[in-house]
Order: C-alpha cells, then structure tokens, then sequence
C-alpha cells in the first residue's frame, strides 16, 4: 500500500510564516569578533616596537674634568677601525680600550661611515662596553637619518 504524505493544514503553514518575521532572541557577535580580531591585530604588530630596549649605562659621578684629550674612533665602511688615526685590530682593542678608560681625561668620539655594516659596529661597542669606557660620544650621526 503506498505510503501517504501528510500535509499540514494550510493555517499551521500560515503561522510558521509569520514566525519568521519575528526578532531573534540570539545576539549577533559577528561584528564583536572582528573588532577583537582587528585590536589583536594591532597588539601584536604594536608590542615589539614597545618592548624593543636598549639598556644604556650612564655614567654617575662627578663633573668631567676640564680639559679633555678627544680620542677618535673611526669604523670605515670595510669594517676597518682606526682609533687616533691609526689601523686598530680585533686583537688590540681590549688592551687599548683599557688604557683610554684609565685615563679621566679621555673621551672617546665614534664616527662611523652610513655605509658600515651593523654587525661590525655593534662588536665595536661590545668591546668599548666591555673596557668599560662610560665617557663615549657619537659624531657624524646626522648622515645616518634618511
């Protein structure tokens, strides 16, 4: 015997029309997610600039002395280095860079040329940092801004 299909009455179809016109009990939080999603965004691209530090020890104590004999430190675009105009090798600067910190007097000018390579000049500063050397000024900085 074949099956028959029931069909509604046409008032209970009726009523389920009207139903979908009715408002939603659910919030919508579509728009809230992307606005969590967008502000996550921006954290994560904002944080490291925030974070990124670069400790610097500044020197305490008393005034400088008055006469200061100026030592110049000179890291050329081939990554030589010439301290008082002449060459200065790997080798040498701790022992170098020990002397300049035992005399008060001293201060110590790094030029470097805009075309060096960073690596060179950040093992430069590791080594001035390690002597000790607190009384260290930068010249020529005006070429590295674009």
């Amino acid at each position: 015997m074949p099956r028959q299909r029931a069909f509604a009455p046409a008032a209970a179809r009726l009523a389920g029309a009207d139903d979908s016109h009715a408002p939603l009990s659910q919030l919508n939080i579509t728009p809230l997610i992307d606005v969590l999603l967008v502000l996550l965004v921006m954290m994560i691209l904002t944080l490291p600039t925030v974070l990124h530090k670069v400790t610097v020890d500044l020197p305490q104590g008393s005034a400088p002395p008055s006469e200061t004999v100026t030592h110049p430190l000179v890291l050329a675009r081939d990554g030589g280095v010439t301290l008082d105009g002449a060459a200065l090798g790997d080798a040498a600067m701790p022992a170098r860079f020990r002397a300049l910190k035992a005399d008060p007097a001293a201060l110590l000018v790094v030029r470097t040329d805009p075309e060096a390579r960073y690596d060179r000049f950040d093992r430069v500063l590791a080594e001035v940092k390690r002597a000790g050397i607190t009384r260290l000024g930068f010249a020529g900085n005006e070429a590295m801004v674009e």
